[in-house]
């Protein structure tokens, strides 16, 4: 499958990141009714409650009148906090987010439906998607469905079906002119958008490798709890499933695929890979791999190098690094992201005074977008990709296999359970020693 430059710029949605200014032709938001933008959250987990803060730091006059999760306590947990704290705008401002979040009992929705009744809402301008990745294709759908705009976190999907229903989403979102954000942040940060654009204008040259990585120790884990259900442990536990997570390769380390493919200007036609479990094997930790390294290979044969692992007390870095036939760039790391010669020469060395928290420029151009009635992003297909190209990194690790993109991307194998329902199983299970059926490469199917 070849991805010309063309192709990846309409994809990532660099063609709509400022350039087209249509209106939003009658869908969402219209500010010659209401200056206020209402605003539904769908997940009320740290980084939904974080996404809403900074929807309320933004200059327009935005409240939230709507909240969604499968758990009360996490819902309860996001209001109070809400409605508790005070945080800076992007000017520096105190903002007092108490007199902005209106969200009377009976818009506050729980359970596994509880995303409908909130996106329905005729009020509700924006969504804020942040559940668990697993969910995010239905909960996407439904808010294109209802003619919303939309923010949502990365990564889109967990498995094939599940990124071939937001690519077909995405189309519709775009014919309805709806703003689509995705929370790949990179996107909307300075010394990123500075370096990228001067690479791709050729500053180093033809980009002949490179190296990715997400490698840093292991994140939050839940005991469980006597009263739960297996379906309630999984969903509490969700990062450590693939049909809620798709492992961490897919939900980190997407961020830094996701700039290997924006530097290349393309997505890989095949991944190989190995990875296992080497320090973090016991039940608590569900089914996820703790570590993966790929060779990404694009079209032009060109391969970038990726690894991401959770190790305790071990290197870490959270960076890119690639090579071009005229230079390179060592690091995305404020000041220290600079572009050279091969003579030692400095090509570009970025001045990050002034650069303001890429997380609150998402939210500031979104929310700036939708109150001045234009149509401006369009990050779902490439944020759908990208993910893709994370899922087909795990399906290599898993497997052993060499993965072709072509062949990946039709998978029929769907991770998700078969009923959403408290007393219901999901796909996966423990076993009669409680560890999870763990990938074993060589013999595990993946596509």
């Amino acid at each position: 499958m070849e991805h010309n430059r063309r192709e990846f710029l309409k994809a990532s949605g660099l063609f709509a990141g400022g350039a087209l200014l249509n209106p939003l032709s009658g869908y969402g938001y219209n500010s010659a009714v209401d200056e206020t933008i209402r605003v539904a959250l769908v997940g009320c987990g740290g980084r939904g409650t974080g996404a809403a803060a900074q929807a309320l730091s933004t200059a327009q006059n935005v409240q939230i009148v709507a909240m969604a999760d499968a758990f009360k306590d996490r819902l309860d947990e996001s209001y109070k906090n809400l409605t508790a704290k005070k945080y800076k705008n992007a000017a520096g401002a105190i903002v007092d987010t108490k007199t902005k979040v209106n969200v009377p009992d009976d818009r506050k929705f729980v359970g596994f439906e509880a995303y409908k009744q909130a996106i329905a809402l005729k009020d509700v301008d924006v969504v804020i998607l942040a559940t668990p990745p697993g969910f995010r294709p239905w909960h996407f759908e439904e808010a294109v469905k209802n003619n919303k705009q939309i923010f949502m976190e990365k990564p889109v999907a967990t498995d094939a079906p599940g990124i071939r229903k937001v690519l077909e989403v995405a189309e519709e979102a775009k014919k309805k002119k709806l703003n689509v954000v995705v929370g790949l942040q990179r996107h909307y940060q300075n010394n990123y958008l500075q370096a990228i654009k001067r690479i791709q204008d050729g500053a180093i040259g033809d980009i002949v490798g490179g190296q990715v990585y997400w490698v840093g120790s292991s994140p939050w884990m839940k005991e469980r709890q006597a009263n739960w259900t297996e379906m309630e442990y999984q969903m509490r536990n969700w990062y450590y499933f693939n049909w809620l997570c798709g492992d961490h390769i897919s939900e980190q380390h997407v961020h830094n695929i996701d700039v290997a493919n924006w530097v290349k200007g393309s997505y890989p036609v095949q991944i190989q890979g190995t990875g296992g479990r080497e320090v973090r094997t016991g039940k608590a930790y569900g089914e996820i791999f703790d570590h993966h390294t790929l060779d990404l290979v694009y079209a032009d044969g060109t391969t970038i190098s990726s690894q991401c692992r959770q190790f305790e007390g071990t290197w870490n870095k959270v960076d890119e690094a690639f090579v071009g036939t005229k230079g390179r760039i060592d690091s995305f790391d404020g000041k220290k992201t600079i572009l050279k010669d091969y003579k030692g020469g400095v090509i570009y060395q970025h001045d990050d005074k002034g650069d303001i928290n890429p997380y609150q420029v998402e939210h500031d151009q979104l929310f700036a977008a939708v109150a001045k009635g234009e149509y401006k992003f369009a990050d779902a297909e490439n944020g759908a990709k990208s993910t893709m190209t994370a899922i087909m990194g795990r399906m290599a690790t898993y497997s052993g296999k060499m993965i072709k993109w072509d062949e990946a991307i039709k998978s029929e194998i769907n991770l998700f359970p078969d009923k959403l329902a408290w007393d219901a199983n999901p796909k996966i299970m423990p076993g009669p020693d409680g560890l999870y059926p763990v990938a074993v490469p060589g013999k595990t199917v993946v596509i």
